[in-house]
């Protein structure tokens, strides 16, 4: 245990780094099989259900990282905002881009919130926000390098693309709700205060 607080600056850092890796190979070990579940899943008509789920999954693990308590009025009118900007981006895209959208938000945002974790315990982290987008791009670009090996996937470009767009979507998402919780914080104390 002391080996593993030398490398992490906190036991929750620790765990955020572990939710990351899991959600990691869990893209990463699926990927032979991807493609014959989407079909599977698209067959049986439960393609839109499963993902609709799993969107709700990366809308509430943003909110959950993004926020710790009950939202004023304010902070609910910009999740609506970042709620819609999420749908606009899924109807522009295919199903398989979409996958990226859920795979690379998660991802995306628990190194986000790991990167902030260890800097709040003063450990030098440069630029969380970039830093953790730019690690979520690499993981994505592995991804694809590991289906240009595979018979039934492709490398893709437009993938790696997608990957990274996923990742800024879902590190902003949590920065502005953090950046509106702080505002609201902000102003109740200035009502308290006058």
């Amino acid at each position: 245990m002391v080996g593993f607080m030398s490398i992490f600056s906190s036991a929750r850092e620790r765990r955020l780094w572990f939710c990351a890796l899991v959600c990691v190979l869990a893209i990463y070990l699926t990927l032979p099989f991807a493609s014959i579940w989407a079909k599977y899943l698209y067959n049986q008509g439960l393609a839109a259900v499963v993902f609709m789920g799993c969107m709700m999954l990366v809308g509430i693990t943003i909110l959950v990282l993004g926020l710790n308590l009950r939202p004023a009025a304010f902070e609910v009118g910009v999740w609506i905002g970042i709620t819609v900007v999420y749908l606009l981006v899924l109807f522009r895209i295919t199903l398989p881009e979409r996958s990226h959208l859920i795979e690379y938000s998660v991802v995306a945002a628990f190194i986000y919130e790991a990167l902030i974790e260890r800097r709040s315990q003063g450990r030098t982290v440069p630029v969380p926000a970039l830093s953790a987008i730019a690690l979520a791009a690499m993981v994505g670009t592995v991804d694809e390098l590991i289906q240009y090996y595979l018979p039934n996937r492709h490398f893709d470009t437009t993938d790696i693309i997608f990957n990274i767009l996923a990742s800024v979507m879902a590190v902003v998402s949590i920065v502005i709700l953090r950046r509106t919780r702080d505002t609201v914080e902000m102003m109740a104390q200035n009502r308290k205060s006058d």
